[in-house]
């Protein structure tokens, strides 16, 4: 790896960031109307487990403040000290992935969580992280030989493969997933040559037949064809989803009048909280949502596109990447256009440190975005 300047090798505190205004107020907004949302969706489940019908949101609105917090930090500690410790966080959330096979706890047959006492964590939010900030320094440090299959193809393709054989035995096929699309996309945006994306492409459909014939991937894949042929056990979550997201119509029921969230919807606050919004908002409303979405995602990008360096564009094009798959891959789900793969949706499904990491990694755009002359506002 190249050595880096003397101003890269310090970490650079600025006390009045000049932070983009249009995403810093996108991303406050989904924030704020994911608590709210949260917190709708929640209430019926929180006051049976746990006694309280406010338990989830205010621990997710702790949540909330500290993840703002550490965002704003981000802006003013800018971000290339990031590429000093690429390697470092990637060899930590291999090691947390490898934690959680050990000692991780297991929750509807999946063990995917470390319980940290106060709360749970997903290793595989970290590991996401972590590739975005190592990709990022790897395709800065290589420039021209992306080009190659040496460089811009082979170390890659191995950091995914490490990735998806410590995230299958969970099993985490949905992280497995976002890792490898959001892989893909970051080599495409450093360069790699067309052709190569060939061979990952025909090796990542490989691998999907081959999971779709195992029992986990099969059952879902079933249950995604045709949900209502088992309503009662495989396609109970899908159908309870379709009849919330219909129930909504086109201004919905009401904020707070959603009827499927009274434990008829499974992970009403997590996973499939966007039904919940459409049964309350309706479709205007859930349209609305998307478009708030939509305009941060496009936004993330447009602050990529304007970058001072390089390492900075593939860190903002990373993170933006990793937000509209998980985005996409959510309502996907929840819809039924595709198959249920347990992602949750940013900012608005229940979980504190993946909300946290969400907006520290808004935080890293908002610190590209401090760097850069072409601004809009």
């Amino acid at each position: 790896m190249e050595r880096l300047p003397q101003k890269e090798r310090t970490l650079h505190w600025d006390t009045h960031p000049h932070m983009d205004l249009p995403f810093l107020l996108l991303t406050l907004i989904l924030t704020a109307v994911g608590l709210l949302m949260m917190f709708s969706a929640s209430y019926a489940r929180a006051f049976q487990e746990e006694g309280s019908s406010t338990f989830y949101l205010w621990r997710q609105g702790i949540f909330a403040i500290v993840g703002i917090g550490a965002m704003y930090l981000m802006c003013m500690v800018g971000y290339d000290w990031l590429r000093r410790f690429a390697y470092i966080f990637w060899g930590i959330s291999i090691a947390l992935l490898i934690l959680v096979l050990l000692v991780g706890t297991k929750v509807n047959g999946a063990r995917r969580w470390l319980n940290l006492g106060f709360t749970t964590f997903q290793p595989s939010e970290a590991a996401k992280a972590a590739e975005v900030v190592l990709f990022a320094a790897m395709i800065a440090s290589f420039k021209d030989k992306m080009q190659t299959f040496r460089y811009g193809v082979l170390p890659f393709g191995l950091v995914m493969l490490g990735y998806a054989g410590l995230l299958l035995p969970q099993p985490h096929l949905s992280a497995t997933i976002i890792i490898g699309g959001l892989g893909i996309a970051m080599m495409f945006q450093g360069g790699t040559k067309l052709r190569w994306f060939l061979l990952l492409i025909l090796a990542g459909v490989a691998g999907f037949l081959v999971l779709t014939k195992t029992g986990y991937a099969a059952r879902r894949l079933s249950a995604w064809l045709d949900p209502f042929s088992d309503p009662s056990d495989a396609g109970y979550q899908i159908v309870q989803s379709l009849y919330a997201i219909g129930s909504g119509g086109l201004f919905g029921l009401g904020f707070g009048k959603s009827r499927q969230k009274y434990l008829y919807l499974p992970e009403e606050h997590n996973d499939y909280i966007f039904p919940i919004v459409c049964e309350e908002l309706g479709f205007v409303g859930a349209v609305l949502i998307i478009l708030l979405f939509v305009l941060l995602i496009i936004r993330g990008y447009w602050i990529a596109m304007h970058a001072k360096d390089r390492f900075g564009a593939l860190l903002a094009g990373g993170f933006t990447t990793l937000l509209a798959l998980q985005v996409f891959l959510n309502i996907g789900v929840a819809t039924n256009f595709l198959p249920a793969t347990g992602i949750s949706l940013p900012f608005f499904s229940y979980g504190g440190t993946a909300l946290v990491l969400q907006l520290i990694e808004m935080g890293i755009i908002l610190a590209v975005s401090c760097k850069n002359d072409n601004k809009l506002w």
